[in-house]
């Protein structure tokens, strides 16, 4: 943990890092990911340079109702069901798209719920069984539309928006969702 006046932040390098970035999270955390070769100069210079942002992510944060998963036990334990539940739920939503898929995988991701290869393979978090119905039906819908889409265009969109017409809504339900984990 570092500290800069009053803020504090967790620093964490990255070989992988090629730039700087900061995250504020739901509970007010701030952690920056960094280069592992820049300095602590430049890193409290661009904390500085964010500090109204910062402190306006926090504040925007603090008045969000918070949606809190349930404790769910480890990746080995879930792993199984949460591929059934997420197999049925693609089912369920390609019915509109009738997209072809190679495979259904869970995967145990610190980062990420959801992802889909230029190859056709779906991946979900293993806890999409936990999220409340309308979150996992926001995910499997956005990662069913990356099958013809690879990007957020308008076009993507539009697609999203053909099974739910309230996309944009829910987007936001899941953004505060994942800010809160």
């Amino acid at each position: 943990m570092n500290q800069k006046g009053f803020m504090q932040y967790h620093l964490k390098r990255s070989r992988r890092a090629r730039r700087l970035r900061v995250a504020v999270y739901f509970d007010s955390r701030v952690v920056v990911t960094a280069p592992q070769t820049l300095g602590q100069n430049a890193i409290e210079q661009f904390l500085a340079a964010k500090q109204e942002w910062i402190t306006r992510t926090q504040r925007r944060f603090a008045r969000r109702p918070r949606i809190v998963l349930p404790v769910v036990g480890d990746y080995s334990d879930n792993k199984d069901e949460a591929l059934r539940f997420a197999q049925s739920k693609v089912l369920q939503w390609n019915r509109i798209y009738g997209y072809s898929y190679k495979r259904i995988s869970i995967r145990n991701q610190k980062t990420r719920w959801g992802s889909c290869s230029r190859k056709g393979n779906l991946n979900f978090n293993y806890k999409i069984r936990f999220l409340p119905e309308r979150m996992t039906d926001y995910l499997v819908v956005h990662e069913l539309c990356h099958l013809q889409e690879f990007n957020h265009s308008p076009r993507f969109w539009q697609m999203v928006a053909t099974a739910l017409p309230d996309h944009k809504y829910l987007r936001k339900q899941f953004r505060a969702l994942v800010d809160a984990k």
